[in-house]
């Protein structure tokens, strides 16, 4: 480690007790890896819904102004008081950002998993990588092959391991068919040639003609435009053409898990040969896995009875799923990490470029087909 700096530029998101967001870069102490850990000097790092949610949180960021600190950016920005009440536990602590990346391991402890990584390229996760390096156990860190392009394994493990998270959900709990919103998103166009690979019948929820086409153009076959006036009615016809009776929400705020229950419902009522007052006997189940409206899940209840809303994280179905599936799963990534989990990127944009106020507030609009890459 003779050759590395004696700091790491590193990204940090602050509440004030005083009702104000900071997002910061400081220069940290640079870390030296334990027996069983790699330092990794990132190359390439995403920034996903999930990171703006710890990024800028409940601020309001019509409220945001730029300043500067020892020659490094700073935003400010208020939060208002339900903000607060949603922060309330981390008001005080600095906190580092960034999901996953992909970069090169520079340094390695002692253990054989560890120095395995020497000098290779690897995709990982566990937080605090919107920086210059991270170092995190080994384990934390994906393998991957000579030569990878770092652009392509900045993504790796948030939405290429969702979207398999959410097929092999459908299978463990006994349904043959997916609903998903948001579906032209990066996570949507991989499950779309997920699904495709695997036979999955699978309806995509947009909400744009341009979006329509997009899914169009590499081949999903059920689409269904929310901001058509015939919504509902197309709803109900791809979901009785696939019979699907799990949906994954990103939305969730607003009306569309309870749109998603209510369409299942009336596809499974099609299917029965008896009344029953209770609604029909088919199971449906709508996770909520995003935050893109957060407004209040507003539900109708015009789905019987045998139904579940529940929230979906990655992490504890990682978890819950075990050792060897979570090895599937990442083989299956790495084997297809430039066709079927390949990202796009429309922004590349450096550390202090991240928290330029006009770059912030164009990334943090969220808008389909806009994705950006920080290189470090």
């Amino acid at each position: 480690m003779t050759d590395m700096p004696d700091t790491n530029l590193t990204m940090l998101t602050l509440v004030k007790p005083e009702g104000e967001l900071e997002v910061s870069l400081e220069r940290r102490p640079m870390p030296t890896p334990k027996s069983h850990e790699v330092l990794v000097k990132i190359l390439a790092t995403p920034i996903n819904p999930s990171d703006l949610g710890l990024l800028f949180g409940g601020a309001d960021m019509s409220t945001a102004r730029a300043s500067t600190r020892d020659d490094l950016p700073v935003i400010t920005a208020d939060i208002p008081p339900a903000g607060m009440r949603a922060m309330g536990g981390r008001i005080g602590e600095a906190l580092a950002i960034g999901n996953e990346g992909c970069g090169t391991v520079v340094a390695a402890g002692d253990s054989p998993e560890a120095q395995a990584l020497l000098g290779k390229t690897v995709a990982l996760i566990g937080g605090e990588i919107y920086a210059e390096y991270r170092c995190l156990p080994a384990q934390m860190c994906m393998l991957l092959p000579d030569g990878t392009d770092p652009k392509d394994g900045a993504s790796c493990f948030v939405n290429p391991l969702t979207s398999l998270a959410f097929t092999e959900t459908m299978k463990n709990e006994g349904h043959s068919a997916i609903v998903h919103t948001a579906a032209a998103s990066n996570l949507g166009q991989m499950l779309v040639k997920i699904c495709a690979k695997d036979g999955i019948p699978l309806v995509n929820i947009v909400r744009s003609d341009a979006q329509v086409e997009i899914l169009k153009g590499i081949g999903a076959t059920h689409i269904v435009n929310s901001s058509a006036d015939d919504f509902i009615d197309q709803l109900v016809a791809a979901i009785v053409a696939t019979g699907a009776t799990i949906g994954f929400d990103a939305i969730g705020g607003g009306k569309l898990s309870g749109q998603i229950l209510s369409a299942m419902e009336v596809a499974a009522v099609k299917r029965m040969t008896t009344y029953s007052r209770y609604g029909s006997d088919t199971f449906k189940q709508v996770y909520i896995y995003g935050a893109l409206d957060l407004g209040p899940t507003i539900l109708n209840r015009a789905f019987g009875l045998t139904w579940s809303l529940s929230g979906f994280l990655l992490t504890p179905f990682l978890q819950k799923a075990g050792m060897e599936t979570n090895m599937r799963l990442r083989k299956r990534v790495v084997d297809e990490l430039t066709t079927t989990f390949k990202s796009h990127y429309s922004h590349e944009i450096s550390l202090t470029e991240a928290l330029s106020l006009d770059v912030a507030h164009a990334y943090n609009a969220k808008r389909t087909g806009e994705k950006y890459l920080i290189r470090p």
